[in-house]
């Protein structure tokens, strides 16, 4: 199947180096996520800094997210090749080679770290370096081929952006971006592990020990329905500590409540199976929920 796709595709000489296809390595839609977490982390700061001086700030962030993401397509495209969520990634295609891929990835790195210790503050560019490398060294190269807890652990990268933001404002560390932080990080397992479920062969081929693989498909269920549910102390956190109101405590935690729902009726699920439009519906609605809930921030603060 893979095969027939790669060979479907007409390739010429002169798409092998263009812009298009170095764009797709930077995984444009891991960095609309990133865009909009971290201009949220940066709205919600106390300190206000120009619109331009924020656009410019957010741009280098997203560059710094688009290296990672290049980095990692560099690294794994020996695994893209293999799997059908990600063998027309511009490598496995032909379209940009690993070298192109190492130097891109590499160049942007330095220059979006460098660009916002400029333009923003060295607490911001410190946080983006720490970023890109745990992202690249820590998930990519060691663990994401070796455990199960690779999402996890390597959740951390994902879950910086808001941080990232604030600090953009702030030039400080304080507990009100880290509660962003902790919504992302506890949120990523249950969101990835449901897309493991139904694309378990993927992994296979590739031989990455996704949960399902390594603990079986009613270890993923449950883990998943408890990760869940620790949404609902994550979502609480930011309201004890005064970040935000009831304005955003109600609403999320009634999405988060029927989170906990679907999550459990693919749980309830006949021992050792799924249903595979569940674990597609809670892959679905996991992405509609972080992006609600980050509105649900920006509406508590204007109101």
């Amino acid at each position: 199947m893979i095969n027939s796709k790669l060979k479907n595709r007409n390739l010429s000489q002169e798409d092998v180096f263009n812009f298009s296809e170095l764009f797709k390595l930077m995984k444009p839609r891991v960095m609309s996520l990133v865009i909009f977490t971290c201009a949220v982390g940066l709205l919600m700061a106390p300190t206000a800094i120009s619109t331009k001086d924020a656009m410019i700030a957010i741009l280098l962030v997203s560059i710094g997210a688009g290296a990672a993401g290049a980095l990692n397509m560099w690294y794994e495209s020996d695994l893209d090749a293999l799997m059908t969520r990600t063998c027309l990634r511009p490598i496995p295609i032909g379209k940009v080679n690993r070298k192109q891929a190492l130097i891109f990835g590499t160049s942007l790195s330095f220059f979006s770290v460098i660009a916002l210790d400029y333009f923003a503050n060295t607490l911001s560019a410190a946080l983006l370096l720490f970023t890109i490398l745990f992202y690249v060294f820590v998930y990519t190269i060691w663990l994401k081929r070796k455990t199960p807890q690779n999402i996890v652990i390597g959740g951390a990268a994902g879950a910086l952006p808001p941080v990232i933001g604030w600090t953009i404002a702030t030039n400080s560390l304080s507990l009100e971006p880290i509660t962003f932080f902790l919504i992302i990080f506890f949120w990523t397992p249950s969101h990835f592990w449901a897309l493991s479920l139904y694309k378990s062969d993927d992994y296979k081929k590739a031989k990455i020990p996704m949960l399902p693989l390594t603990n079986g498909i009613e270890s993923t269920k449950l883990n998943i329905l408890v990760y869940s549910l620790l949404m609902l102390p994550m979502i609480i956190i930011p309201y004890v500590i005064g970040l935000v109101g009831l304005v955003f405590l109600i609403p999320s935690l009634m999405l988060t409540l029927y989170y906990n729902f679907l999550c459990f009726e693919l749980y309830k699920f006949k021992k050792d199976k799924f249903n595979p439009k569940k674990a597609k519906t809670i892959f679905g609605y996991s992405i509609l929920y972080l992006f609600l809930i980050f509105v649900i921030f920006l509406i508590d603060k204007i109101l």
